[in-house]
């Protein structure tokens, strides 16, 4: 039988468009056997099962509770901290962890951090002027966000490092890494790690509260909000883990879209104080090469769809790239157009109840960094080929070298 897609395939790492258009057209509902689970590559099919209750997010007890007992004992701390997240719970337990961050990470909060946002960047293109060749990555795709992410939630600045590693040895995990062997002692030692830092900044904004999310949540815990203390700690790491990795992968992704597409860079430069033209070009780069991948839920009850019966604790991988290129939906849509009027209709983030709490953030960090790093970078140039991660959930780069030099 022929292998319509084959995610340990270097060449599916580096493009999966190419394989995911022939399984959209071929077997647009496909068993893989690999992945052991279904793929769902059509945009409607993916922005349907997204709202349908009969797929949960609840698969990280089911995964846990399969492990041999040995297995399961050794990593109790990973199992029982994850089984808390609230994109792993349905409702009405999702219903309740998210109402908590949602109170606390307001759209006045996230619109707030405009100027920061801005007074970092610059920064950051400081020191990619101060070198001439740089991993764009380490040196500014990653730290933007995790700045972000940190001053947001109060983490101080100087423990960012020291979070980034556990967040790295956590995503091994979370993100569903294709080729990492110990991605489950890693995690389970980072979460361990994680739970007590987090436990301390919690108990010291109960006792002196500040402006930041933690703050804002212990306060909502105290008003009457039913969460156990693990259950804020949990939203605290999601909220951190979850705040720095997309906005890592859309800057990424975005500026090598934007170097592979001269013409575009050119006109996204020239149009950088046309606010709804970055904002447009911005919603492009998340549906052309956006970092999400893939989401994945298990049938909790049959669910039958083009006439393929996935049955009750099967996996379910809704990819979400392949909607996001789906040319039922989107015109050319192997075309990258800042200028297109319907870029803003990508999966990227989801769909429904789970839609990403952290969009608007997202978006708001891709809306200021490009204008400033078009205005202030010339002769942006790649140094080395791209370096992408294996992840079967996020596309993103792991390194990202480049040359550039003041304009």
């Amino acid at each position: 039988m022929t292998v319509l897609f084959d995610a340990r395939n270097a060449a599916v790492i580096a493009d999966p468009y190419p394989a995911l258009a022939r399984l959209r057209e071929a077997d647009p509902v496909h068993w893989d056997d690999r992945l052991g689970g279904w793929m769902l590559t059509r945009y409607d099919d993916i922005r349907g099962s997204l709202r349908d209750p009969r797929l949960s997010s609840d698969r990280m007890r089911p995964f846990f509770a399969h492990l041999p007992d040995a297995a399961r004992s050794s990593l109790a701390d990973l199992g029982d901290h994850m089984a808390l997240w609230a994109v792993f719970n349905d409702p009405p337990d999702h219903t309740r962890l998210r109402g908590l961050m949602n109170r606390a990470f307001t759209s006045a909060a996230v619109a707030a951090l405009r100027p920061k946002v801005a007074a970092i960047v610059e920064t950051l293109v400081d020191d990619l002027l101060a070198q001439p060749e740089s991993d764009f990555i380490e040196r500014f795709a990653y730290p933007l966000p995790a700045t972000v992410i940190a001053l947001l939630i109060g983490v101080p600045l100087q423990d960012v490092d020291l979070l980034k590693r556990w967040s790295d040895d956590l995503g091994s995990f979370v993100l569903a890494s294709r080729l990492s062997a110990d991605k489950y002692s890693r995690a389970n030692a980072a979460i361990r790690e994680m739970n007590s830092y987090f436990g301390d900044l919690v108990e010291a904004r109960r006792r002196n509260p500040a402006e930041d999310v933690a703050s804002a949540m212990v306060a909502a815990q105290e008003r009457g909000n039913f969460l156990s203390r693990d259950e804020l700690v949990a939203a605290c790491v999601l909220l951190l883990f979850a705040g720095h990795e997309t906005t890592t992968h859309l800057i990424g992704n975005g500026l090598l879209a934007l170097l592979r597409h001269p013409e575009q860079m050119r006109q996204l430069r020239e149009g950088r104080h046309n606010d709804a033209l970055v904002a447009n070009a911005v919603e492009e780069m998340l549906r052309w090469d956006g970092p999400s991948l893939a989401q994945v839920r298990v049938v909790a009850a049959d669910y039958e769809l083009d006439g393929r019966v996935m049955k009750a604790g099967q996996r379910v991988f809704q990819m979400l790239a392949a909607a996001n290129r789906d040319p039922g939906t989107f015109a050319e849509p192997d075309r990258f157009d800042i200028s297109r009027s319907d870029s803003n209709r990508h999966l990227t983030f989801g769909f429904g109840i789970h839609f990403c709490l952290g969009a608007p953030l997202a978006r708001l960090e891709g809306q200021v960094a490009f204008p400033i790093l078009l205005d202030r970078l010339r002769d942006i140039a790649l140094a080395a080929p791209p370096d992408w991660s294996d992840s079967i959930v996020v596309r993103g780069l792991n390194g990202l070298r480049i040359r550039c030099s003041a304009a």
